[in-house]
């Protein structure tokens, strides 16, 4: 159970990095040689210090940003973790844009390969598999 709250608060940095724009944060939630895969959402694929890059270059054009990560899957074998988590994410633009550019929602699943270092639960990998997306 232990290993379940670990990797949950490990997701829910993810989440509070992203959204609040505290790139140096992923730091906590990434191994440095992790491969990051966002190319579902049409993103780009690469390793974490190219998507943090990348995240903090495009992201900031979206300041209205909030994920919300909802059912887990988690299968713990040693130091290695599987993890699958639901997602839905809402994306908008200044408030003087919302009406030009409309506001993104989506949703789908965060796949992880985590494994436990010395400083807790890290991912090795992660792979959005975006399944919806629609424009408001």
């Amino acid at each position: 159970m232990d290993d379940r709250l670990a990797i949950a608060d490990r997701l829910a940095t993810y989440a509070y990095a992203i959204d609040g724009g505290a790139w140096d944060l992923l730091d906590e939630v990434f191994t440095p040689e992790a491969l990051l895969d966002y190319t579902s959402a049409g993103g780009i694929k690469g390793t974490f210090p190219e998507v943090k890059a990348w995240l903090a270059e495009v992201l900031p054009q979206w300041p209205g940003r909030l994920h919300l990560i909802g059912a887990c899957r988690v299968a713990v074998r040693g130091d290695l973790a599987e993890v699958s988590a639901s997602f839905s994410d809402t994306l908008s633009p200044s408030r003087e844009l919302v009406a030009a550019r409309g506001v993104l929602q989506g949703g789908g699943w965060y796949h992880h390969q985590m494994v436990r270092t010395e400083a807790g639960w890290r991912s090795v990998e992660l792979v959005e598999e975006q399944t919806w997306r629609a424009i408001y």
